[in-house]
Parts: C-alpha cells; sequence; structure tokens
C-alpha cells in the first residue's frame, strides 16, 4: 500500500514539472511575412494609353514616355521608360522624391510622400512635364535636364528649379523595405540610370514627356 501512495505522489509531481517546464518554453511566433509592392500594369498601360494621346496632340515624342508612380514605396523601382511602340515599360528604375518638412537624404516618406508646387516646400509635385534644356549639373553625372510643368500642380517647377538629374546616393537596385533617399522634389536616379536614359531624351528630336502621378 505504501509503495502504491508513493508510486501515485511520484507521478504527480512528475506531471507537475512537465507541466511547469511546458510552461516555460517560449511559443514561437509566426514569421511576419512582408509583401513587395508590385506595379499595377494595368494602371500604367491606362496612363500609357493617355499620355501617347497627349504627345500626339502635342507634338511631343511618340515613341516613348516617361512615367513615375509615385502611389509606390520609393525602395521599389516606379520610374518607367514606357514604349509606345510595343505597349510596354521598356526599363524600370528607381526614383526619390522630395522629403519637405522630413530630414534631407532619408527616406523618412518612403510609404505616403506628400507634394507641392509651393516655392522652398522641398516637395514633389504631380503632374505632366516637358523635358526641356540639358545642361550641367553639380549632382551625380553633372547633367541634368529643365522639367517645364504644364499644369496648375507643377507650373512652379522651373521657379523652383526641379530638375531631372541623378544622385550618387541612389542605388541601381531595389532596397524594400528601405527608401530611396529623399531630396528637395527634383526626381533622381542613380547615375547607372541616368546613363541609360540620358541618350534617350538628348537623341529625341521632339520633346519627352514626363508624367508624376499618384
Amino acid at each position: 500500500m505504501k509503495f502504491i501512495f508513493c508510486l501515485f505522489f511520484s507521478t504527480i509531481i512528475s506531471g507537475c514539472q512537465k507541466e511547469n517546464l511546458n510552461k516555460l518554453i517560449p511559443i514561437a511566433n509566426d514569421p511576419v511575412t512582408i509583401t513587395k509592392p508590385e506595379i499595377d500594369i494595368s494602371k500604367t498601360n491606362q496612363k500609357a494609353k493617355e499620355a501617347l494621346e497627349f504627345c500626339k496632340a502635342k507634338n511631343f515624342n511618340t515613341d516613348f514616355c516617361i512615367l513615375i508612380d509615385m502611389s509606390l514605396h520609393s525602395g521599389v523601382k516606379r520610374f518607367f521608360i514606357y514604349d509606345f511602340k510595343k505597349n510596354e515599360i521598356s526599363q524600370q528604375y528607381l526614383v526619390g522624391h522630395g522629403c519637405g518638412t522630413s530630414s534631407w537624404s532619408d527616406d523618412d516618406t518612403k510609404e505616403n510622400p506628400s507634394f507641392s508646387n509651393e516655392d522652398n516646400s522641398h516637395l514633389s509635385s504631380l503632374g505632366k512635364y516637358k523635358l526641356g534644356a540639358r545642361g550641367y549639373s553639380n549632382w551625380g553625372v553633372n547633367i541634368k535636364y529643365l522639367m517645364h510643368g504644364l499644369e496648375e500642380t507643377n507650373n512652379n517647377a522651373l521657379k523652383r528649379i526641379i530638375v531631372f538629374h541623378s544622385w550618387e546616393k541612389m542605388s541601381d537596385d531595389e532596397v524594400y523595405p528601405n527608401g530611396s533617399p529623399e531630396g528637395w522634389g527634383c526626381p533622381t536616379v542613380s547615375n547607372n540610370a541616368f546613363k541609360e536614359i540620358d541618350p534617350l531624351i538628348k537623341n529625341s528630336k521632339k520633346p519627352v514627356l514626363m508624367w508624376i502621378y499618384k
């Protein structure tokens, strides 16, 4: 009888120890899956269709245009060279936007940038632009293109010295979930990207459309 009691008591103690031990073992949390934002091809194609009609009406280049979708995270490629002849994106790159009141060259507004046409806002402006004269830049590969804002949302671009140029801080590859460095409103690409884009603009016999939209 004494043996049975001891065995029973030992079983209870052992069970409690196992239960307490189980309580001490942490349960691993499920890993958080980060989904990288993707291009909305349908939206891009619709924008390209509208862009082509605009280019035909304004006697702009109808071989290609530049589309910049600011609704995308700045760590993914959202600068598109759109080939009107093939009805597709031929090249895509990272592009920076304006920091506003946030820190220059950081990525504080990578997910949800603000936009403005006001001088000293340090923000990018939405709308259609005619890429103008090619000139010297203090940044990147030392080349820039003037940007003539064609709408009420961006018609102060020249006064604000908003130009298209490269920046050595910009990456060639996507950096998501990090964002691209933010400047004072100019659409900036990497040096290597600019070297690929520059000949297209430079050799165009008609003005090239750049459309920044959200």
